[in-house]
């Protein structure tokens, strides 16, 4: 297939619109099921390039939940734990497969956000990872392979029209890129910065130990931010991102927004969360949007008389805020990756309210040694990875 035409662009308005290769070289994808658009388009191929260079860094399966060109999730295929998978909603299929279990710690870890997604495997979509999907809102997957029976799944989905592209696993794109702007081409060398352990090695901290499974983290991290829309910080722990800020003008505000997000994380796994009494036959999304508003600041109107009862079967007793801090404050072992250097300390005072423990970050602030002082402050490890990872 040298050039697809699709339906139209961004917006209805915007047709005609088609993808292809400028030398008129086939796409290295190939459309199994469905009718992608452009906004797919570009959500499988940025998340394709994230997972693939996952599997490559940690020698590990990798899965993204994709949204508007930035991950709304992306984890490693390996360990996952009863109450995680509970909060991932995967609890009842006894996950085997660590394809299968990177995409549900993908999807799980911001379930909000990942509602519609676009779903990106780094090997072979199988059977288990097709059940997870199968009753999930998702627009469409980009896989190298999948097996009969999971196509078969997927292709049920959507009354047929899920969207499944495969992609030739052993395409390298050039390495210069343009895109046109306003009538304007730009031209760049890709961003073909390799992630892997080595950028950990300039820690600036006095605190100087980081376990292996902090460094994976790290590095998840950083492979997070480079495809996450700038400004990016991304919290991660136990091999999946927990919390993503995403295309804030404000380094700050996309701290404190992953902050949040994996704050929010934590408390899913709360006991008074994992047994709220839904009832029967509620809406996973529905069950969602409830976790979300019962463990935030609207909680009191979700349990108002009159709104409870259209959600659970007895009213649940409120999560206090004592609680909340309690609760957040027993988590550890986790880790914040920033795109670009952090300009102020701030963003480390708000780091260490969800006991960030390791971070990294590229250096170069004028106020390197502030934001160094304040990580020695809270015994934190800080590595300068020396490498910016915008993404426009």
């Amino acid at each position: 297939m040298k050039e697809l035409n699709l339906k139209y662009g961004c917006n209805p308005n915007q047709t005609p619109a088609k993808i292809y290769i400028k030398n008129r070289e086939s796409l290295p994808i190939e459309i199994l099921n469905g009718m992608p658009g452009y906004i797919n388009l570009l959500d499988a191929l940025n998340s394709w390039q994230l997972v693939k260079e996952l599997k490559a860094a940690t020698n590990k399966k990798a899965a993204a939940s994709f949204k508007h060109l930035s991950p709304a999730g992306a984890a490693l295929g390996e360990g996952i734990s009863q109450k995680t998978a509970k909060v991932c909603f995967v609890d009842d299929l006894n996950l085997t497969s660590n394809m299968a279990i990177a995409y549900a710690k993908a999807r799980g870890a911001d379930r909000m956000s990942s509602y519609g997604d676009w779903a990106a495997l780094s090997d072979e979509c199988d059977e288990e990872t097709a059940k997870i999907l199968k009753r999930e809102v998702s627009d469409g997957i980009i896989a190298p392979s999948f097996t009969p029976k999971a196509l078969e799944i997927l292709k049920t989905k959507k009354k047929g029209r899920y969207n499944i592209i495969k992609i030739d696993e052993n395409y390298n794109p050039p390495q210069i890129e343009k895109r046109e702007v306003f009538g304007i081409t730009f031209e760049q060398k890709r961003n073909n910065s390799i992630i892997t352990n080595e950028i950990l090695s300039n820690v600036v901290t006095e605190n100087k130990n980081i376990p292996q499974n902090a460094k994976e983290d790290l590095i998840l991290g950083a492979l997070v931010n480079k495809y996450t829309q700038s400004n990016s910080v991304c919290y991660t722990k136990n091999g999946m991102a927990i919390g993503i800020g995403a295309g804030q003008q404000s380094r700050i505000h996309c701290t404190r927004l992953a902050g949040k997000k994996a704050d929010s994380f934590f408390l899913r796994h709360h006991n008074k969360v994992l047994n709220l009494p839904f009832l029967e036959n509620i809406k996973r999304a529905t069950r969602d949007n409830a976790i979300d508003v019962y463990v935030n600041e609207n909680a009191q109107e979700l349990l108002k008389d009159g709104n409870w009862q259209q959600i659970f079967y007895e009213k649940p007793e409120p999560l206090t805020e004592a609680e909340k801090k309690e609760w957040i404050s027993e988590q550890n072992e986790i880790s914040l990756c920033s795109d670009a250097f952090f300009p102020f300390s701030d963003n480390i005072k708000r780091a260490a309210q969800s006991n960030v423990q390791y971070i990294c970050q590229p250096g170069g602030s004028i106020a390197d040694e502030q934001v160094i002082a304040e990580c020695n402050k809270h015994k934190m490890v800080m590595v300068f990875t020396n490498i910016r990872l915008f993404h426009h």
